[in-house]
């Protein structure tokens, strides 16, 4: 079960669309979705858990809580939408595409891909642009 929750002004349109193809990502890497809890929040609500659970004094547009049991994903994933929107600018890319690169990348993690060193950045982001073309292919 994917479930969105807000905790900004920030709502995602077409949350069954979002669930299904996150849904089709967990699948294609060979695991199953548990329970997922994406939470939509601003600088400030993430900032507040990066320095409370992970000892970081910096924004980030995304933090996840992995609780995956063999190969049932599970998570709770907070991400910042004030960063998804500065980073779109940044990378001058439509919000929603980064929106969604976010969005894949906290299950990709939970799915066991790693971004520390540079040859995971490149695996994570190859994984990422694949897991997004899976976006608009219908089923």
């Amino acid at each position: 079960m994917i479930n969105f929750y807000y905790e900004s002004d920030f709502t995602l349109t077409d949350e069954e669309i979002y669930a299904d193809w996150i849904n089709r990502a967990i699948v294609s890497e060979g695991k199953e979705t548990g329970e997922i809890s994406y939470i939509f929040c601003d600088d400030e609500y993430l900032l507040s858990l990066n320095q409370k659970y992970l000892d970081h004094d910096t924004l980030t547009d995304i933090i996840s809580f992995d609780y995956t049991e063999g190969d049932i994903i599970h998570g709770d994933i907070y991400i910042s939408v004030e960063r998804v929107r500065d980073n779109a600018a940044d990378f001058n890319i439509a919000f929603e595409e980064e929106l969604r690169r976010v969005v894949i990348h906290g299950v990709l993690h939970y799915c066991g891909y790693k971004d520390k060193t540079e040859e995971e950045k490149v695996v994570m982001r190859g994984k990422e642009e694949e897991k997004m073309a899976l976006f608009h292919v219908e089923q």
